[in-house]
């Protein structure tokens, strides 16, 4: 079953279905998440063995450019993984769940933007590594669906993004010393990008209409619905004040008569 389109009103939808459906989503993007976050231990375990720095993007230089694709992967500290590996668990977890399809599409865009962010803006001779361009696109993805598409999932995780790491929308500019505002601006473009191609790519959650709604659509399609589920009851099915006379009794229902009043009148 399609719990993913299927509206709540549906009487086949299954509430069960549909929150297990979501759990086993949230599941795969934290993996999904951690798998990568293990990756970059790895690869920084084990720096020790070659130079970095032919890993690293080296701006303006054909050398340099081997650095778009392996600089993500190696970092300059253990707290510059540590920061990194964290914002790119929660940044991508919460991509991953609302927007499993078009963070899959956005991944390449991101990496490449960050890379060529640097090699393309960087100051010859500097040296730019970590995976921080690469979790600033994130954010920009998350953030700029959220404008795009502007529904309730995709309005709460933009604002959850925003909450955890909304620092990321000034990273983009030159603040401090030794921080790749480079990479971070080319991640965000592609963050940027990967919305605006691929916004459309997951469903849009169901949304339930209200009671207006409906009687809109019934006025422009008066036999798609029920018409008459908005109509008063009919007179005889409305209660009175005063009890209505049974079959055989006396009396018709009506409103009594009351006689003149025929009390004597003076005259002047």
């Amino acid at each position: 079953m399609d719990t993913e389109l299927r509206h709540p009103d549906d009487p086949r939808f299954d509430a069960g279905a549909a929150a297990r459906f979501d759990r086993r989503r949230l599941s795969r993007a934290f993996n999904a998440s951690l798998a990568f976050v293990l990756l970059l231990v790895l690869a920084y375990s084990a720096q020790s063995t070659f130079d970095v720095e032919k890993l690293a993007v080296q701006p303006h230089s054909l050398q340099g450019l081997r650095g778009v694709l392996f600089a993500p992967l190696v970092h300059g500290s253990v707290a510059h993984i540590a920061a990194n590996a964290t914002a790119l668990l929660i940044l991508g977890t919460l991509a991953g769940s609302v927007y499993p399809r078009a963070t899959l599409r956005a991944l390449p865009l991101l990496w490449l933007g960050s890379g060529l962010g640097a090699w393309l803006l960087g100051e010859p001779g500097s040296v730019h590594l970590g995976a921080s361009g690469v979790a600033n696109g994130l954010m920009f993805l998350v953030f700029t669906l959220g404008v795009l598409r502007r529904d309730r999932a995709s309005i709460a995780a933009g604002f959850i993004a925003i909450l955890f790491y909304g620092g990321a929308l000034l990273a983009v500019l030159p603040h401090e010393a030794g921080i790749s505002w480079q990479s971070h601006l080319g991640g965000a473009l592609g963050g940027i990008a990967a919305a605006i191609l691929w916004r459309e790519r997951d469903p849009r959650p169901p949304r339930k209409k209200y009671s207006w709604e409906i009687e809109e659509e019934l006025e422009a399609q008066p036999h798609a619905l029920d018409a008459q589920a908005f109509e008063p009851p009919a007179p005889p099915d409305t209660p009175v004040s005063w009890p209505r006379p049974q079959d055989g009794a006396p009396g018709d229902g009506g409103v009594p008569l009351f006689p003149p009043d025929r009390a004597p009148r003076k005259r002047d």
